[in-house]
């Protein structure tokens, strides 16, 4: 029968980003601080996503959500054609590396009442984990550790009977 401890990084709380998110590559969708939020919403309706770092000359320089869309625009009556992404977007942004464990991110989320966290890898935006991508992660990781359970108790049934 298998060890009943677990290593580290079979735990979910400490597996790194870099782990999570795993090889492949994923999208980073952005807009530009003098984008119109119209456009900036076209591109989250189009992706099918609620967030868009902001970048500027590669660096980030804010983040704009469908939230920040509907209480900084729409609640304000800004027309959203010409209304600049940099009156709208969040600033001060709570950001990641992919060294943060599956326990830090959900920490910082919960503390700073976020939803999506934008993934630096030294200093670079790559791309952002959604509170949605760690709960599939949970979800995947709890059904595992269930089969694997599963296992042990069948085979611990067999080596009785």
């Amino acid at each position: 029968m298998n060890s009943p401890l677990r290593r580290p990084e079979e735990i979910l709380a400490y597996r790194t980003l870099r782990d999570v998110l795993g090889a492949k590559p994923r999208a980073l969708w952005s807009a530009g601080p003098a984008d119109s939020a119209f456009s900036a919403l076209r591109i989250m309706a189009e992706k099918n996503i609620g967030f868009l770092v902001v970048l500027e000359k590669d660096a980030l320089a804010g983040a704009l959500s469908e939230r920040d869309c509907a209480r900084r625009l729409v609640l304000e009556r800004k027309p959203a054609e010409t209304t600049p992404v940099s009156d709208i977007m969040v600033r001060d942004v709570v950001t990641v590396d992919p060294s943060y464990t599956f326990g830090d991110c959900l920490r910082l989320m919960h503390a700073h009442a976020v939803r999506h966290l934008p993934v630096l890898d030294r200093g670079k935006p790559v791309t952002v984990v959604s509170i949605r991508d760690l709960l599939g992660e949970a979800v995947a990781h709890h059904a595992k550790i269930i089969a694997q359970l599963e296992r042990e108790r069948l085979e611990s049934f067999i080596s009785t009977v």
